[in-house]
């Protein structure tokens, strides 16, 4: 019996603890964070006051307030049961960073108490010299900083033995720039207020002071049993499996898809969701995705900063709680060859700080002009720098699912439905010299339904639609810290709001109508973007085609995609908006190379040692029982005068043949694989990328044809890994 046999019968789920009544969410919703209503119940008025216009206004905090605030905070936490605290934050790799300290102070030889003062709640100081930089720290310079994010909530981390307060905090080097994702995301939600905002003014809405962007990322993600991922070098090292033949069933009926969900994992999603609830992550719906043990988590739209600080949790508690039930949640874009592999739809808005949607076409014909306006500003956007959203999503575990026919192809396209397709087409045809109130009603504006109706189907497979009220960017990938989309969406839609505003503008000086000034500039504007606009099927190839006759880019390859960010007219573009400087927008491509570099070697690397430590043996143990069985019926053949069929005998050559061939081809493209990677290590970080993508991860595909076909044969006795059968269908 192999160990993957031993392990089958191990599997059993967490013996739980039944709960006769579970306490209702709004009871503890945010419990575990010191939210705005939680600091004006600890502070005075005239600081929380203060703290409030320097959330809205940017207006410093007096010393003696931060003071206060950082008093309140840590009077919170300990009431809770925190004895540390971390600045909490996102460096480039994407993932989450905490250096903790104690409260405790020294006040005498061997006396205590508990102190936190206003310096270390605004700035701290961990080292920097470890975290990816791209070239703007050398790797000796050890200082960077944490600066307090006040605009989202600190909050508590619970472990079994104890409680951390965690500060959400940016990351700048000593020079002051941006070492982490969620700098830049703040730089481009302002950037973002600034440019709707003047254009609101020209649409009459003087009282507006705030506009910024919403999003709900939707996470995919897949679960397994522990006791199999302990067997697989490749999850465990790659978050993936290198190889791994198909389960004769796998998603082909969908019986998985909003199907029952099956009692282990609804236990899990329960904790999560509770855990969730505690740090006021609104998880709305839950639910199974197309792949065996395919899950997802959707929250309730927020401003950008928190969501992506939520998600984050949402991720690390994913991972988290999947351990305390004996299973492991992979987040990996596609750990599964052959099934379906896991997106995070990222839904975007605008809202303002009255709770209007400004993707919500409105109630009179005004206002649909204004969200037309706003509508082309957003396809004007996506028409010039699709190059800038595909690299917001590259990387290495995303290229696996980019165009699989399971997520958007690499080409970006914009879906609007039927209804406003038409209108936009009768606008492209052109506006009257003179528009009247009964011209924009005869052209379906004053139609445009409201938020609460939909107008159109759902197209799933468009990279970037129009939903309602929100444009959906389906192409990021799940394991991906959503910050750089984000800002990237942000960024490009500021400039196209001004661009609106400025031709606006000129259209209707000197006492022009504003209406037909309007429609004249969203006419010009829908007739240029045409070619980004796609209601079909993006799956097919009929439509790759298709974007080439338009022009449209389609970049398979994460490297030749990253190269985007270096043009000199997207690095003019993020330092207009002052987002990213040219020095920071360089480190991010450089580090993201990088990072891709790494992971395909990690990968590479990880399946040289299984084929060599684990397939190749299983294999020979095979090829030997085989060998051996002929050996002994030709002995018998040739001793006691069996009679044996030849074609039967035949087909058993054959076959040891055919294993000791595939086993050939599997050692020799390894041999291969590891010259490959001798000679990638003297190239610089670009060429090694190129190299990796056009020949190593071919001849890594190539090795796993070979190996999945030995897994179908090779007896179940010998081989030890795990197969899809089981970790997609064993509960």
């Amino acid at each position: 019996m192999s160990i993957r046999q031993e392990v089958l019968f191990k599997i059993k789920p967490v013996e739980l603890e039944k709960i006769e009544h579970p306490k209702k969410v709004s009871g503890y919703f945010g419990e575990n964070t010191f939210s705005v209503q939680a600091m004006q119940k600890h502070i005075a008025k005239a600081t929380f006051e203060a703290f409030k216009a320097w959330m809205s206004e940017g207006r410093t905090i007096t010393l003696e307030q931060a003071n206060e605030i950082a008093n309140a905070m840590k009077n919170w936490a300990i009431s809770k049961g925190a004895t540390y605290y971390t600045h909490w934050f996102q460096p480039m790799t994407g993932l989450t960073a905490e250096k903790h300290d104690s409260f405790i102070s020294t006040i005498a030889p061997g006396k205590v108490i508990e102190k936190f003062s206003g310096n270390k709640l605004i700035q701290g100081e961990p080292d920097a010299s470890s975290f990816p930089s791209g070239g703007i720290r050398a790797t000796f310079e050890a200082r960077g900083y944490t600066a307090w994010d006040p605009s989202s909530p600190a909050f508590i981390i619970e472990s079994k033995l104890g409680k951390t307060l965690c500060i959400p905090t940016i990351f700048i080097s000593y020079h002051g720039e941006a070492l982490d994702k969620k700098l830049p995301l703040l730089r481009s939600d302002e950037a973002l207020n600034k440019a709707a905002i003047a254009l609101l003014r020209l649409f009459g809405h003087k009282n507006v002071n705030k506009v910024f962007s919403t999003c709900g990322p939707e996470q995919e993600y897949f679960l397994i049993d522990k006791n199999y991922y302990n067997l697989r070098q490749d999850l465990i090292m790659a978050g993936r499996t290198l190889v791994g033949a198909p389960s004769p069933k796998g998603q082909q009926l969908e019986d998985q898809y909003f199907g029952t969900i099956k009692e282990r994992v609804v236990n899990f999603m329960f904790e999560v969701a509770e855990e969730a609830y505690k740090l006021g992550i609104p998880v709305m719906t839950r639910h199974n995705e197309v792949a065996p043990h395919q899950y997802e988590f959707a929250p309730i739209f927020e401003e950008s900063n928190i969501a992506a600080d939520h998600n984050q949790l949402l991720m690390e508690l994913l991972k988290k709680v999947a351990l305390r039930h004996n299973l492991v949640c992979l987040l990996h874009e596609k750990p599964f060859a052959g099934v379906n592999g896991s997106g995070k739809h990222l839904n975007w808005s605008l809202s303002d700080n009255s709770g209007n949607n400004l993707l919500n076409p409105g109630a009179t014909p005004e206002d649909n002009l204004q969200f037309l306006t706003i509508l082309a500003a957003v396809l004007r956007a996506v028409y010039l720098h699709a190059d800038l959203l595909r690299a917001s999503v590259a990387m290495a575990g995303n290229e696996h699912r980019l165009g699989a026919n399971e997520a958007p192809p690499a080409i970006i396209s914009v879906f609007l439905g039927e209804q406003l397709t038409e209108v936009l087409d009768t606008l492209g045809k052109g506006v009257k010299a003179k528009v009247s109130r009964r011209d924009i009603i005869d052209l379906g504006i004053a139609r445009l339904p409201k938020f609460n109706k939909d107008t159109t189907d759902r197209n799933r497979t468009s990279p970037f639609a129009f939903t309602g009220n929100k444009f959906e960017f389906r192409a990021v990938g799940s394991s991906q810290n959503i910050s750089t989309p984000i800002t990237v969406i942000n960024t490009i839609i500021a400039e196209s709001l001004d661009y609106m505003t400025e031709k606006i503008k000129k259209a209707s000086a000197g006492g022009g109508d504003f209406n037909t000034a309007v429609l004249r500039v969203v006419s010009e504007v829908v007739k240029e973007t045409r070619k980004i606009r796609f209601e079909g099927n993006n799956y097919s190839a009929d439509w790759v085609k298709e974007a080439k006759k338009r022009g449209l880019p389609n970049i398979a390859a994460t490297y030749k995609s990253l190269e985007d960010l270096t043009k000199p007219e997207n690095i003019r573009l993020f330092e207009k908006y002052k987002v990213f400087s040219k020095d920071e927008l360089l480190a991010r491509f450089h580090i993201w190379i990088h990072m891709y570099d790494l992971t395909l070697e990690i990968e590479a690397n990880t399946l040289i040692e299984m084929v060599n430590a684990s397939i190749v043996p299983a294999g020979y143990q095979y090829e030997k029982l085989l060998a051996g069985s002929l050996h002994e019926l030709m002995s018998l053949k040739k001793t006691s005068g069996l009679s044996i069929d030849a074609a039967a005998l035949k087909d058993k050559k054959e076959h040891l043949s055919e294993i000791v061939s595939k086993i050939y081809y599997v050692r020799r493209n390894t041999i291969e694989m590891g010259k490959l990677l001798a000679k990638a290590a003297k190239l610089n970080n670009e060429k090694r990328a190129e190299l990796y993508f056009n020949e190593l991860k071919p001849l890594m595909d190539h090795i796993r044809r070979h190996v999945d076909q030995l897994e179908c044969v090779v007896s179940d006795d010998a081989w030890d890994l795990p197969k899809y059968r089981e970790m997609l269908f064993v509960k």
